[in-house]
């Protein structure tokens, strides 16, 4: 290990470590540095002829991390590293040697994520890794689906709005964006499955003259005995046992109109919300706590592997306490 320069000796006689030291101190130390850079590495450019380097894909990975986590952009997460001593110790920078990677090679960085689908790639890693260390699948999933918007305006080059986004209507109130689908363990509460729609994909649409569902069969690993959803899953049975043989079917039943739900069925919704509620403690910690709530970028592809990174960290977020005691 190089010494550190006086550029990032620090002095203070009463500095208390903060919540995001603590927090990258953490992830540090669960996350499987060496084998998601191996995932990586193939697609990576190599060093050619006299030029300059490229950076190491650990270091981009230190830097592409934290912009999930605080919601940054290229350009603010170079200045969130000239700024922060703690996110420079994290990347393992030291300005006395050397500058940040600027927002153009953070920017290609992420454009070889998007163009090899790794971000898909990473997330199954991530899943392996939690599985190796005690977090396996169980039998319970439950499915459910959140709106991620996207900007509406034309006030563009192109005088229109995202192509691929879409719009749709959410009770009283209409969104314009896309749908993350995720399916989701009944007892760790991880996620397991995800995929990205526009916002107008419902859980089901008829074709071929029959119910069928575009998106809950990637949602479900086969293994399922219980399939939990809210009411926008009803009567998706056959789907469920058409893709999990032995599962039983705990999605909530739909009220109408002119059909109002019984006594009887409004208990047993009940019951089944007190198992669902667990798919809103991932949503929380990517919208909420990540900030991913609205896309940065145009295209469903380049939104989609963000989704699959984010939802790899939040699985390691969420176990993170219990890996620390393994590890």
């Amino acid at each position: 290990m190089r010494q550190q320069t006086f550029a990032e000796g620090t002095f203070e006689r009463f500095r208390k470590p903060t919540r995001r030291e603590l927090l990258l101190a953490e992830m540090d130390r669960v996350i499987p540095w060496r084998e998601l850079g191996e995932v990586i590495e193939p697609f990576y450019p190599k060093p050619e002829g006299a030029g300059r380097p490229p950076v190491g894909i650990e270091r981009m990975l230190r830097i592409h991390f934290p912009q999930h986590w605080l919601n940054l952009s290229d350009p603010a997460v170079e200045e969130a590293l000239y700024d922060s001593r703690a996110m420079r110790n994290f990347v393992g920078t030291d300005l006395g040697r050397e500058p940040v990677p600027d927002e153009t090679t953070i920017c290609k960085f992420r454009h070889i994520l998007e163009a090899y689908d790794l971000g898909e790639r990473l997330f199954a890693l991530i899943g392996e890794y939690l599985a190796d260390n005690g977090l396996k699948v169980s039998r319970g999933t439950i499915v459910d689906a959140t709106i991620i918007n996207a900007p509406s305006s034309t006030k563009n080059r192109d005088k229109a709005r995202d192509p691929e986004m879409h719009q749709t209507r959410k009770g009283n109130q209409w969104h314009f964006g896309m749908k993350a689908h995720i399916g989701v363990d009944s007892k760790t509460r991880l996620i397991h499955s995800v995929a990205a729609t526009p916002a107008n994909v419902p859980a089901c649409v008829p074709r071929t003259g029959r119910h069928d569902s575009q998106v809950l069969p990637d949602l479900l690993h086969g293994g399922e005995t219980r399939v939990w959803g809210d009411s926008a899953y009803a009567g998706l049975g056959d789907v469920i046992r058409e893709n999990a043989p032995k599962a039983r079917d705990f999605t909530q039943k739909k009220g109408a109109r002119h059909r109002r739900l019984s006594d009887e069925e409004r208990s047993s919704n009940r019951t089944k919300s007190k198992v669902r509620a667990k798919v809103e403690h991932p949503i929380l910690v990517f919208k909420r706590l990540f900030g991913f709530c609205k896309v940065r970028c145009r295209g469903l592809v380049k939104n989609a592997n963000r989704l699959f990174v984010v939802c790899g960290l939040t699985n390691l977020y969420m176990a993170r306490k219990r890996l620390l005691r393994v590890t």
